[in-house]
């Protein structure tokens, strides 16, 4: 038999009672909701002045209460953000502004840019450049460029592409009295940082190591050197002048390859180590390539006539335009001795003018000091200018040019166009009394099959070896001991010896 227990249902729990205090804040929150909301219906009443205010005012009251809800709680969506295509139009508009009537009448006058339409006109006949609406952009570019720095010639060199973005390049040459302001601008700007590098010196003890004196840079308007470079990302953004090339930069730049990555501030990774970043590595491979592709038809300049001396360096290895000069037609182009170099060769030095070591002393000007050695090695000496693409030499076993028609259909309407074919993307056209060069392309010449990097040297020896200056093995016990008798026994024959010579003298004076 079983029992079942049934227990009596717990009591429930008490529930706490309300603070007053609590209440009291609410229901007064409560009636300055009410009062707020009664007030903004009796406003919306009183500006509406509906007929039938009886019926509508719960449809006025629920209007009232969304308008609340809107202020907190919006549904409507973000504005999207600008995209970089928007916001590079955006920096591309103010190419297109056109100037005011004084102002155009003047830049009429002074025309900085060549024309325009009968270049890209050309280039396409070609096959080369960067398009129609690029190549109008870039000239917009290129003018608002030449009117902000008053430069006196301004002209697209070229488009290096790059890894992440290319930069366009432009070349241009300074007025008359500007070249001598910034060159001593870059002089003032050298002599602060030197400044600022003696304030930041710190007092541990500095080396007493001097390296060989480096050579000179050319000055501005002279050699590699010639002429000032401006470059950008894109046609519209701000231009950047790249600095002047120095021989050390040019040396190393012919020794090493790489890719540009599109920041002229980031450093440049290789072997031998590059003295400086990406925008003086930029500036190298511009100064070579201009050098080893500017090419123009046969006759089109002429050797510099200077009024003062004839033996002038500067004014040997300058050129200008001839006015006599008729035009070739593009068929009689096509050799490759109609086509001269017009850009002054770089030596292996890495300068256009040579600089001679007398001593420790460089020459900039390249002029005999007067201490001359007799046994001086032969100097370099690099082709001189307007020379025939036809005396270059081959290299790889591929012709260094190869010279192709436009058309062979329309001969009389044909350009003839020229390929570099050691550096890739170096293109020159010639028509008539018209001429244009351009490269696009990585920036790297034609290294052939294979490219092998420099391999380092051996290690130096950190100091001289000889039997003079070389640790010898310690000695042994026994070794020690059969020195130490070799030395007493020496020792007692010395004194044995002495002794002698005091007898034979006492006897002497007796």
């Amino acid at each position: 038999m079983f029992f079942h227990l049934r227990l009596p249902p717990a009591a429930p729990e008490p529930e706490p009672e309300p603070d007053p205090e609590l209440l009291l804040s609410f229901s007064s929150y409560l009636l300055s909701l009410l009062y707020d909301h009664l007030t903004q219906l009796l406003l919306k009443v009183m500006d509406e002045q509906p007929r039938d205010a009886v019926d509508v005012i719960e449809d006025m009251s629920h209007d009232v209460k969304r308008t609340f809800l809107e202020d907190e709680q919006s549904t409507l969506r973000d504005l999207p953000q600008a995209t970089a295509a928007e916001l590079l139009a955006e920096e591309q508009r103010l190419l297109f502004a056109q100037p005011e009537e004084d102002d155009r009448e003047e830049k009429r006058m002074e025309a900085a840019l060549p024309n325009v339409s009968e270049i890209c006109f050309y280039m396409e006949q070609a096959g080369v450049g960067l398009g129609r609406e690029e190549m109008q952009r870039v000239f917009l570019a290129l003018k608002q460029l030449a009117e902000s720095h008053n430069l006196l010639r301004c002209r697209l060199w070229g488009k290096v592409l790059g890894t992440e973005s290319g930069y366009i390049v432009a070349e241009a040459e300074y007025r008359e009295g500007e070249v001598e302001r910034s060159f001593e601008e870059s002089a003032e700007e050298e002599e602060r940082e030197a400044e600022t590098q003696e304030d930041e010196k710190d007092p541990l003890p500095q080396s007493t190591y001097e390296p060989l004196p480096a050579l000179a840079e050319e000055t501005l308007g002279t050699g590699a050197n010639k002429c000032v470079y401006y470059v950008c990302k894109e046609p519209g953004l701000p231009w950047v002048k790249l600095p002047s090339v120095s021989p050390a930069q040019i040396t190393v730049a012919r020794q090493i390859r790489k890719f540009f990555t599109g920041r002229l501030d980031s450093p440049v990774v290789s072997y031998p180590p590059f003295p400086g970043n990406e925008a003086n590595y930029l500036r190298a491979q511009i100064a070579r390539i201009s050098a080893g592709t500017q090419v123009s038809p046969e006759g089109f300049f002429r050797p510099a006539e200077d009024e003062g001396d004839e033996e002038d360096e500067e004014a040997l290895n300058s050129v200008e335009v001839n006015p006599d000069f008729e035009g070739v037609s593009a068929a009689d182009m096509e050799p490759l001795s109609s086509w001269v170099h017009h850009v002054q060769h770089i030596l292996q030095q890495g300068r256009c003018n040579l600089a001679k070591k007398t001593g420790d002393d460089f020459n900039e000007e390249g002029e005999a000091e007067e201490k001359e050695d007799d046994d001086e090695p032969e100097q370099d000496v690099g082709p001189p200018l307007l020379t025939r693409l036809s005396q270059d030499a081959e290299k790889f076993n591929i012709p260094p040019w190869t010279v192709r028609m436009s058309s062979t259909l329309t001969l009389q309407h044909a350009v003839a166009v020229i390929r570099s074919n050691l550096w890739p993307g170096a293109y020159a056209y010639s028509c008539g009394k018209t001429f244009e060069n351009i490269y696009v392309g990585w920036g790297l010449k034609d290294a052939g099959e294979g490219y092998s990097p420099a391999v380092p040297p051996q290690p130096q020896n950190e100091y001289p070896s000889g039997p003079e200056i070389t640790e010898a093995l310690d000695p042994s016990l026994e070794d020690e001991l059969a020195l130490q008798e070799t030395l007493e026994e020496e020792r007692a024959a010395e004194e044995a010896l002495e002794y002698m010579d005091d007898e034979d003298d006492e006897e002497d004076d007796d």
